[in-house]
């Protein structure tokens, strides 16, 4: 794809990923679980204590796709790359947009100081399954998802 630009995400741009973050809620069937600001969600990725990354896929300067990670920690392995979100807008999907950006991540984990690099995938999705098994991922078994809302928290 000619016009395609792959960048790191500046803070203007979190207005259009937040559209692709509820885009990605609606296909995992969670609309509901986006409650995140986006005065937040700006502060936590450009504020005075960022705790997020992104690169952006832009096609004629609109952007169709993203891939934001952190850091995470295991007592286990060490520094660890987090993909928190990866998504590519329905319309673009099946042009190689998506390759390039979860690459893209993995050049990061590379010339990064990671252990790894980790994700979740949805069990019914697969086209996500099928995307990441090109790669040869290890798609863990046996282990649940567990947390706590801030209202359990708050009442614990």
């Amino acid at each position: 794809m000619t016009n395609l630009n792959v960048r790191d995400a500046v803070a203007d741009d979190c207005v259009r990923l937040l559209e692709l973050i509820n885009e990605l809620a609606v296909y995992e069937r969670a609309p509901e679980e986006v409650t995140v600001t986006l005065e937040h969600f700006i502060d936590a990725g450009f504020g005075s204590k960022p705790v997020w990354r992104a690169f952006v896929a832009e096609v004629d300067n609109i952007i169709v796709g993203f891939a934001l990670y952190y850091t995470r920690y295991s007592t286990w392995k060490g520094c660890r790359l987090y993909l928190e979100d990866f998504i590519v807008t329905e319309e673009y999907r099946g042009k190689g947009i998506g390759k390039i950006l979860f690459e893209k991540v993995i050049e990061t984990t590379k010339n990064g100081n990671y252990s790894g690099m980790v994700w979740q995938v949805l069990d019914w999705n697969e086209p996500a399954i099928n995307f990441y098994n090109k790669y040869k991922a290890q798609l863990e078994e046996g282990w649940l998802n567990a947390s706590f809302s801030k209202e359990q928290i708050k009442e614990f």
